[in-house]
């Protein structure tokens, strides 16, 4: 029958025609012979099957099954449609089958994150990429500094930028600001100048490159001596503290602009320094970025170039 459908395009197509859910419920009624075996292949309650073959029925204008002792039986008319809508399921099968070689597939992008950066920067706007790009599937993983279960198309670092066989692209983080909860310097008193720092304890991350030297030497101060330093194992941490009011901290600017801007950290006399270090989104070099990765790259620089860091 189907060998004849070429010579039908000519010709307008009834203007009823059952559901493809219809056809299925008659076919596999047809093979189970009840409704209840049709709706447990079909994942579909036995009022429901029982509804898509009236539907059916009513459009061919006849009963397509008895009831005997044995369950459902095909009539006469049921014979003669049963084996035609069979043969165009497994048509319209082989048809979505045919084009799954044209079909273009997600792009998927897979980044390693460090989490400061991702709690902090990315997560909070990254809506608005997704919101532009719906068609690319972004994965985001920990980034792990001496290899990984899966390979990434790109990771973000933090450092000076140079990384062998990396290509680097600069976000932000160089532009890095002293900061402290009011309720510190409400108990021991402003800060005017570094030297004041000497009465306060800081908060310090070891493993972070921002170090107190460095911002003492961009401060022009020879040796900078705090009440004591409190060390913390994440960095997250270190902004927490500062949060609570436990001492002063270094953090690039980008990372806390909601804590400034709604006065839970403030800048004392507008201290901080400019350092070599920040974050960088970096690919393999020995390949070209994907066409996905080009587009969210560029996503990524502009959102950084428009909080108009000091760069």
């Amino acid at each position: 029958m189907l060998s004849d459908a070429p010579s039908l395009l000519s010709a307008p197509l009834p203007r009823r025609l059952p559901s493809t859910m219809g056809l299925r419920v008659v076919e596999a009624v047809a093979r189970h012979g009840s409704c209840s075996g049709a709706a447990d292949e079909l994942n579909l309650t036995q009022s429901a099957v029982s509804k898509q073959l009236r539907g059916v029925e009513q459009i061919v204008g006849a009963s397509l099954f008895a009831r005997n002792r044995r369950g459902l039986e095909p009539t006469e008319a049921g014979h003669a449609f049963i084996g035609p809508a069979r043969e165009v399921l497994v048509a319209l099968a082989s048809a979505v089958g045919g084009v799954a070689g044209f079909r273009q597939e997600q792009p998927m992008l897979r980044l390693h994150v460090l989490p400061i950066l991702g709690d902090r920067w990315l997560v909070p706007r990254f809506s608005r990429f997704a919101e532009e790009h719906p068609e690319i599937d972004v994965q985001f993983t920990n980034f792990v500094a001496h290899g990984t279960a899966e390979a990434a198309d790109a990771t973000f670092r933090f450092g000076e930028g140079d990384w062998p066989g990396q290509q680097a692209d600069y976000l932000f983080g160089r532009d890095v600001a002293l900061v402290a909860a009011p309720d510190l310097l409400a108990r021991l008193g402003p800060i005017g100048d570094v030297g004041d720092i000497a009465r306060f304890p800081v908060l310090d991350h070891p493993p972070t490159p921002l170090r107190w030297g460095e911002f003492a030497e961009a401060n022009t101060v020879a040796d900078l001596v705090p009440q004591r330093v409190i060390r913390f194992g994440f960095y997250a941490l270190v902004i927490r503290a500062a949060i609570a009011g436990q001492g002063l901290a270094l953090v690039p600017r980008a990372l806390v602009v909601e804590e400034l801007s709604g006065g839970r950290l403030v800048n004392p006399a507008g201290l901080g320094f400019r350092s070599r270090h920040g974050y960088w989104l970096t690919r393999p070099a020995d390949r070209p970025p994907s066409p996905a990765l080009v587009l969210l790259r560029d996503w990524l620089v502009a959102e950084a170039v428009g909080m108009q860091e000091a760069r």
